[in-house]
C-alpha cells in the first residue's frame, strides 16, 4: 500500500481511502504535506491538525463550487462538492467521538454530499427505512439499462465507514452498470444510525437486515427474489450473519472476511495488527454503546460466526487481501470452510498479481471490486457483458 505517512498506517489508510474513492491526488497531497511531522507522533496525537487540514481543503472546494454555481456551471459544482463531502468525511472519521466539531462537520458533510449529487445529476436517491421508533438511512442507486424489476445488492458498512464513503467506492458503479441496483445503508453502529439516531451496533444483524429486505421487496423496481448482500470490512461479520438468519437473501459476499471479530479485539489488546482509526478503543465503545473497555469486550464476545454459517443455503463469495494488516487472512479460510451448505461457495484471496492485497483492497480496489461485482451479477442474473 502507498503510505503517504511511512510510519503511520492509520493516517495513510485515510489518504488511500480518499484516493481510491474519488479524491484527486493533487488535492490530497496539498492536505497531507503539512501533516508529515505530526504523523510521526502516532495515530492519536495530532488528529486535530489532520482535521483542520482536510476540512480546509474541503472548504476550498466548496468555495470553488459556489463560484461554479454562480456562473451556471452546475455539473462542475456538483463534482467539486462530491469531493468536498468525501474530504469532510475523512476529516470527521479520524477524530475521537466526543471531539467538539465532529458532529457538526458530519451533518455538514451530509448536506454537501446531497447537494453535490443533485447538481451533478447522479444516479443516487436518499431513502429512509423505518426501524424501531427511528429509521435506517440509505443511498439507493438504480440498475443501469434494466427494464422492469432489477436485482439489488445491500452494501453493509464496516466499523467506521459510511454510506456516503462507500457510494464513492468503485463497487457502486460496477454493480449498477452490471444491471444490479445498489442500496448502501448506515446500519446500527455506523453513519447516521450511530451519530444521529443513536442506534448502536448489535451482533444480531438479521434484526435490522430483515427490515431492509422488507423495504426492498415492497419496491416496484426491485425483484423480490434477487436480493444480495455485500459486507465490507466489519461487514464481513454483519453480512454472513444477516444471510444466515434472513432466508430472503439470494446471495452474499464479503470484501474482507471477519469471521471472529472477538478474537481480533484480543489481538489488538496485545498490539497485534493495525487499527482502522485513531482513538480506537474509545471508538468501539461508542459504536457498541459500551460504558468502558470491559463492557465493550463483553459485547465483542458474540461477534463471531462459528456455528452460524451452516445455515447459509445460497451462493456465497469470501474475498480477502493476502496482506491484510487488520484482519488476518486465516479468517477468510474459516468462513469459507464453514459455508458447508452453500450450493456455490468461493474463496478468492487477492494477491499482488491483481492488486487489492490490503484490508478490503483499500490499496487498489478496482480489480477486486470488478471481481466481486461480476460474481454477484452472475448469481443475481445481472450482466457481465
Amino acid at each position: 500500500m502507498f503510505q503517504y505517512f511511512p510510519t503511520n498506517y492509520v493516517w495513510s489508510l485515510s489518504a488511500m481511502i480518499a484516493l481510491t474513492h474519488g479524491g484527486q491526488i493533487g488535492e490530497v497531497d496539498q492536505m497531507c504535506a503539512p501533516l508529515v511531522d505530526a504523523a510521526r507522533a502516532g495515530n492519536d496525537p495530532g488528529t486535530l491538525a489532520f482535521f483542520n487540514a482536510w476540512k480546509s481543503g474541503a472548504d476550498k472546494l466548496a468555495e470553488l463550487a459556489e463560484e461554479d454555481k454562480s456562473g451556471g456551471r452546475l455539473l462542475s459544482a456538483g463534482e467539486k462538492l462530491g469531493r468536498a463531502a468525501l474530504y469532510y468525511i475523512i476529516a470527521e472519521r479520524m477524530q475521537a467521538h466526543d471531539f467538539d466539531g465532529r458532529l457538526a462537520l458530519y451533518k455538514h458533510s451530509l448536506d454537501v454530499f446531497l447537494e453535490g449529487v443533485r447538481l451533478a445529476r447522479e444516479n443516487c436517491e436518499r431513502i429512509e427505512i423505518p426501524y424501531q421508533d427511528r429509521h435506517i438511512s440509505g443511498l439507493y442507486v438504480r440498475a443501469v439499462g434494466v427494464q422492469g424489476r432489477a436485482p439489488v445488492v445491500v452494501v453493509m458498512n464496516g466499523l467506521d465507514s459510511t454510506k456516503e464513503m462507500l457510494y464513492r467506492s468503485c463497487i457502486t458503479s460496477y454493480l449498477s452498470r452490471r444491471g444490479v441496483a445498489v442500496l448502501l445503508v448506515d446500519q446500527p453502529g455506523t453513519g447516521e444510525a450511530l451519530r444521529l439516531q443513536k442506534l448502536h451496533a448489535i451482533p444480531q444483524t438479521e434484526i435490522w437486515a430483515s427490515k431492509i429486505v422488507d423495504y426492498l421487496q415492497a419496491r416496484t423496481d426491485i425483484d423480490p427474489v434477487r436480493i444480495g448482500a455485500l459486507g465490507v470490512s466489519l461487514g464481513g461479520y454483519y453480512a454472513p450473519r444477516a444471510v444466515a438468519f434472513e432466508p430472503r437473501f439470494a446471495a452474499g459476499a464479503v470484501w474482507g472476511a471477519n469471521h471472529d471479530w472477538r478474537e481480533v479485539q484480543k489481538r489488538r489488546l496485545a498490539r497485534e495488527g493495525e487499527n482502522p482509526v485513531p482513538h480506537y478503543w474509545k471508538h468501539v465503545e461508542w459504536v457498541f454503546g459500551a460504558s468502558d473497555l470491559d463492557d465493550f469486550m463483553q459485547c465483542a464476545e458474540a461477534m463471531h460466526l462459528n456455528g452460524v454459517l451452516d445455515r447459509i443455503k445460497v451462493p456465497f463469495l469470501v474475498t480477502h487481501g493476502e496482506n491484510d494488516r487488520q484482519i488476518p487472512v486465516q479468517y477468510a479460510h474459516q468462513t469459507y470452510e464453514q459455508l458447508a451448505n452453500s450450493p456455490r461457495r468461493e474463496l478468492k484471496i487477492f494477491t499482488a498479481r491483481e492488486g487489492g492485497v490490503e484490508h478490503s483492497s483499500l490499496d487498489n480496489p478496482t480489480n477486486a471490486g470488478s471481481y466481486i461485482a461480476d460474481w454477484l451479477a452472475e448469481q443475481l442474473h445481472g450482466t457481465t457483458a
